[in-house]
């Protein structure tokens, strides 16, 4: 079957064909005793109706072709022998071996047949007295001859054609396998980065408030007993909050079960927990700005990890909180009055996974801070359309 990018080409070859082969012997055939003009022209259309026929008919392909060039054969040598040659019929159909053939042995066997068949009608017709090789004859081999150079170099250079693109075919296939596989390797890389910092941002710094408090709780048992059960209530309401966002994480719960729809109710709960654990003055002005899951999940994790700063690092006294709608999108800022720390020398987990996950909703995080002077943690998410 031909490629679909072949059919036109066959389509004008076939036009030229015809226009070029098969009607210049009709109109030199005009001047002829009706019997041989007759006989061309009968000729010369059963060979302009086989290769549209041949071309449609149902079976196998392979036999339509070779039927066709045996029909054509026949009529190279049939239109020979009624015009005394048909060199030029024989030169401009030869592309059809060629084309029809399979392969390039088989064109040059069947071609040579052609040129066989016209030498032969023109021999037969011009017999007994005639020449014994022809103008027709010495046409017809070197056609036959310039046609065999010509498909061969002419199937070489289609060969190595193919032999490229087939190269670049696997090329292309081993680029687009590497290309896969590096996407999988940086899937996993993200998603192990995206479980690390979940984990950071959640279970760790859970686990970090229980052991805290329950350190709390057993230097306090026999001081201030009723100070140890509220630590102990503490600890038991951590370890669910942990549990419940493990799920989360492993895909068992939707994230909803552990972030309210209200951003403001989801803060005020982690700052009281915050001040119950810590007894730390906490200042929040908290309006309820409306913002999707997405900026509510970064806006809390912002606020626990840098909660869990002031714990461990900032040993201050108060903290504050603003939640502020602003015209370029929402704004939360968090402060201390702490020991604060050299921002340019720091590097940890947490400031960068922050930098990160707020960096992915196009926005960013602004530390200020010096030693001594408390610390100013300000993080901007833009407006979502």
């Amino acid at each position: 079957m031909p490629q679909p990018s072949e059919r036109p080409l066959r389509r004008w070859y076939f036009a030229v064909w015809v226009l070029l082969g098969l009607v210049p012997p009709a109109m030199g055939v005009w001047d002829q005793p009706d019997s041989a003009r007759s006989t061309t022209l009968a000729l010369l259309s059963v060979l302009a109706l086989c290769y549209p026929i041949t071309g449609t008919f149902p079976g196998n392909p392979a036999v339509r072709r070779f039927t066709f060039l045996g029909v054509l054969i026949a009529g190279i040598g049939g239109v020979s022998y009624a015009m005394d040659g048909a060199a030029s019929l024989l030169i401009v159909s030869l592309p059809h071996f060629w084309i029809l053939a399979g392969s390039p042995r088989r064109a040059v066997v069947l071609s040579g047949a052609a040129a066989a068949a016209d030498v032969a009608g023109d021999a037969v017709q011009s017999a007994p007295g005639g020449e014994i090789v022809s103008g027709n004859a010495i046409a017809a081999l070197i056609g036959y001859a310039a046609g065999v150079l010509f498909g061969l170099w002419m199937h070489r250079v289609v060969g190595q054609h193919d032999e490229r693109e087939r190269l670049l075919a696997a090329d292309l296939a081993d680029a687009e396998r590497r290309l896969a596989e590096a996407q999988r390797r940086q899937g996993a890389a993200d998603e192990r980065e995206r479980l690390a910092r979940e984990i950071h941002d959640t279970l760790a710094q859970g686990f970090a408030s229980i052991v805290v408090l329950a350190e709390a709780a057993r230097d306090g048992l026999g001081t201030d007993p009723g100070r140890s059960a509220q630590q102990l209530g503490s600890i038991e309401q951590t370890a669910r909050e942990n549990l419940a966002e493990a799920r989360v994480l492993v895909g068992s719960a939707s994230q909803g079960s552990v972030v309210p729809a209200s951003v403001a109710a989801m803060l005020r709960r982690a700052l009281d927990r915050f001040a119950e654990d810590t007894g730390l003055t906490v200042s929040a002005d908290l309006p309820d700005v409306d913002c999707d899951r997405t900026t509510r999940i970064a806006l809390l994790r912002c606020t626990q990890e840098s909660l869990a700063n002031v714990r461990k690092h900032a040993a201050a006294s108060t903290v504050g909180i603003v939640l502020e709608r602003c015209p370029h999108g929402i704004e939360l800022e968090i402060t201390d009055d702490g020991r604060g720390f050299a921002v340019a020398e720091s590097r940890g987990f947490g400031l960068d996974g922050m930098r990160r996950r707020l960096a992915e909703l196009g926005g960013e995080l602004t530390v200020t801070s010096s030693p001594g002077d408390g610390t100013r943690v300000l993080a901007m998410i833009p407006a979502r359309a």
